[in-house]
């Protein structure tokens, strides 16, 4: 595979994260389109040149071959490399690059957003699996999308501590607490650079037994 075509896991390993970049990036995908706060995307012209890689999520949402419930709202596709038996994506059609974009007036959006992903979950209860819905800090792909996961982690793409790491530490962000925080303060704040870097270097833990494992195929066992 191309080294610069990276997958939808959000993994700090797989992007030079500069959401200065992502985010002006992100701004040239969609048109607004006044007050209402609706946002379209705008056609393609001859010659033009294809998006960063980091807007992968914003061609494959588009793709009816990928979406696997949508509304007026929101689309939902499967993670393309999912890094667990389950693993989903709920995306804004609005344009919303990161949390640091939210505003108070996206609360009830938001609010959807994770009901579509309680929804995914109550589909899969006689899987026996647990989940859990939440964001990435800083995601490696551009425009908000909740992560809806199985808590089994058992993917031959969860592949490196990095991957590991961005579903079992704080660089994952409850869905629940993106909205209690937004209601509370009127903006999400996620941990600075500094500190998102440490925890995807934190040494590989259970999430469940929370022991130390020496590496990735010991940490899937302990789980499965």
């Amino acid at each position: 595979m191309d080294k610069k075509r990276r997958d939808f896991s959000d993994s700090e390993d797989e992007m030079p994260h500069n959401p200065k970049t992502i985010q002006r990036k992100h701004s040239s995908h969609f048109e607004n389109k006044g007050a209402s706060g609706s946002h379209t995307k705008p056609p393609s012209k001859p010659g033009e040149r294809k998006g960063h890689w980091s807007m992968g999520l914003l061609q494959s949402m588009q793709d009816p071959a990928n979406q696997i419930d949508k509304d007026d709202k929101i689309i939902i596709i499967k993670d393309k490399y999912p890094k667990a038996k389950y693993h989903y994506l709920v995306l804004p059609r609005v344009s919303i690059p990161s949390l640091k974009s939210l505003k108070t007036s996206n609360l009830d959006l938001l609010k959807h957003i994770h009901r579509k992903g309680e929804e995914l979950v109550n589909k899969h209860k006689s899987s026996g699996l647990e989940f859990q819905l939440g964001y990435h800090c800083v995601p490696s792909m551009s425009h908000l999308h909740l992560h809806v996961i199985s808590k089994d982690f058992n993917s031959p793409s969860l592949k490196t501590k990095k991957h590991w790491n961005s579903f079992t530490t704080k660089y994952f962000v409850p869905s629940s607490d993106v909205i209690a925080e937004l209601e509370r303060t009127g903006r999400v704040n996620p941990p600075a650079a500094s500190q998102h870097k440490e925890l995807l270097q934190t040494p590989l833990r259970c999430h469940v037994c929370k022991l130390p494992q020496k590496n990735m195929p010991t940490d899937r066992k302990s789980v499965v």
